[in-house]
């Protein structure tokens, strides 16, 4: 199984099959890790407005660019409409600052990055009186309308349920190009995958690794750290490969990309050795048979929960949790 280093995305572009996450990559870090990506070879760089750490990306972009260590043509740039930007004629400023920070003249995706709408200037974490209707017509109108003027070359969503999910397809207009999603053997979405795969929709995985930094809510179980489990360690040693890199290339053939965040330069560049080797069915069914399954980013006390924007976490995801019906 000769996987490629790109997947095809709906729109005839190809999005690489590894890309650097900054999620939480902290100021004065977050360029150098742009920075050693690109000289590793990675062509996909996935950023965020809320990340608060564009400019210092797009600083680290503009030097590579002069420096020649890629043309612009050469690699993939995703960020994402944050929540406060989803009101009335919102998206195009909000873009238009995203492509100021990031020193581009367009971006090669643009996601909505939360399906839940904040009032503008809201503080984060949101208080429910923050939360407005969360109009998925008026904002996918939006997103349309920076597509078509050539300010994104595709549009997508993130953290979508199937549910949700539905509800943007139901539009009938412009499909999205990806759904960037929580995606791991913990947490596998094998339902909602198979919904993206049938829509012709790409899924990204987001903390690809398990997130072992993740906070966890008070008196919720703490799910096993996964690169630590016992099947990776075996899969790991039996294949030569270290525990990460397993891990990512469960995830691409499984016909997804990843996203693993890293300041380690060394670390960089073992996340990318992912694409010249493969597993067997066997290592591929045991990864994927780890248990517990969990929903580990499940945003309890940052988006849902008493105090926050939507009231509990299962309402949140529509249900696609193995919390109880309360948290």
């Amino acid at each position: 199984m000769a996987l490629p280093k790109t997947f095809a995305l709906n729109t005839g572009a190809s999005i690489p099959a590894v890309g650097l996450g900054t999620w939480k990559s902290e100021p004065g870090k977050v360029g150098e890790s742009v920075t050693a990506a690109l000289e590793a070879g990675y062509r996909h760089i996935d950023c965020a407005a809320v990340y608060g750490n564009e400019k210092e990306v797009g600083e680290a972009l503009a030097a590579a660019f002069k420096k020649g260590t890629v043309n612009r043509h050469e690699i993939w740039v995703t960020s994402k409409l944050w929540s406060t930007e989803q009101g009335p004629g919102r998206v195009e400023p909000a873009l238009k600052k995203t492509l100021g920070d990031l020193q581009l003249e367009y971006l090669d995706l643009y996601l909505i990055h939360i399906p839940v709408r904040l009032a503008p200037d809201s503080p984060f974490p949101a208080k429910p009186e923050h939360a407005q209707e969360f109009d998925i017509d008026m904002t996918w109108k939006q997103m349309e309308e920076v597509l078509k003027k050539g300010m994104t070359k595709a549009i997508g969503v993130s953290n979508m349920t199937q549910k949700k999910l539905n509800d943007v397809l139901s539009l009938k207009r412009t499909v999205p190009a990806v759904n960037q999603v929580e995606l791991h053997p913990l947490w596998p979405q094998d339902d909602l995958l198979n919904l993206c795969k049938s829509k012709g929709i790409h899924v990204t995985a987001y903390s690809p690794l398990g997130s072992a930094d993740r906070p966890r809510a008070n008196g919720v179980p703490e799910p096993p750290v996964l690169l630590d489990t016992d099947v990776v360690k075996k899969v790991a040693e039996k294949t030569k490969k270290s525990p990460g890199q397993v891990v990512l290339r469960w995830g691409i053939q499984r016909g997804t990309s990843v996203l693993p965040k890293s300041t380690n330069p060394d670390r960089i560049k073992q996340n990318l050795d992912v694409l010249d080797w493969e597993l067997s069915d066997e290592d591929m069914k045991a990864l994927s048979g780890i248990e517990p399954k969990v929903r580990i980013l499940d945003f309890k006390g940052m988006w849902a929960g008493e105090g926050c924007a939507v009231e509990t976490v299962h309402k949140f995801w529509d249900g696609e949790v193995t919390t109880p019906a309360d948290y």
